[in-house]
């Protein structure tokens, strides 16, 4: 076992950008909505660089890009329900496993470990990724973006969370790649781990100081 699973009982992680790079079809999603009104393209980098606060600040994040300015409630919330109708069909057809995923989900289980999925994306699409996969087995609770009122970086789901298994937050582990996730985590007592191949906004996620860092998640077990 890594050190940094000494007393876990329960490793919560994020999903985009720490399981999958889903940034391919959620930019095919993103530039579909901006051609319905005549905006060019964003492109993945720049939707690489919005990923991480939920799906409405993302197409906030592209609208006000593409207009130059901040986009009016009325076009933001349609340009948002556009952005789910076309991911809603597509959610995974370009959205790739990372690495040393799946031999890290299959060892912590194996080894007893309890096992959720924490994200910001809309719940909706969280089973047809996993499906996609084959990883809906591997965790015994999933929460959305919208599962709750609130989201990461509050600790509320990560609360949540530790208090349905029963397990304190101290023996409470968050993976994420993001400083969203170890935001969280921190605030909610969990101990922290960084992954460094995702997103964060173009900034090292080192920077959030977790507790470790693993460049694949095979190096937990």
């Amino acid at each position: 076992m890594h050190p940094i699973l000494k007393d876990i009982r329960l490793v919560a992680f994020d999903l985009d950008g720490t399981l999958v790079d889903s940034v391919p079809d959620l930019a095919a999603a993103v530039d579909r909505v901006l051609g319905e009104l005549g905006l060019p393209p964003a492109g993945e980098a720049k939707v690489t660089a919005w990923v991480g606060n939920g799906s409405f600040t993302l197409v906030e994040r592209a609208l006000a890009d593409a207009l130059g300015e901040s986009p009016g409630a009325q076009a933001l919330d349609a340009g948002h329900r556009r952005f789910l109708y076309y991911y809603g069909q597509d959610p995974g057809s370009r959205t790739r496993l990372y690495p040393g995923v799946r031999e890290g989900l299959d060892d912590l289980k194996a080894a007893g470990l309890l096992l959720a999925l924490v994200t910001n994306k809309p719940y909706a699409f969280i089973e047809p990724i996993m499906e996609q996969f084959g990883l809906e087995r591997h965790f015994a609770l999933a929460l959305g973006g919208d599962s709750l009122e609130r989201k990461k970086p509050d600790p509320a789901p990560l609360l949540h969370v530790a208090a349905y298994f029963d397990v304190p937050p101290s023996a409470c582990l968050m993976v994420g790649d993001s400083r969203h996730d170890i935001a969280a985590g921190r605030a909610a007592g969990f101990r922290t781990l960084a992954v460094p191949y995702g997103y964060n906004h173009g900034e090292p996620v080192q920077d959030s100081r977790p507790d470790g860092l693993v460049d694949s998640l095979a190096e937990l077990v």
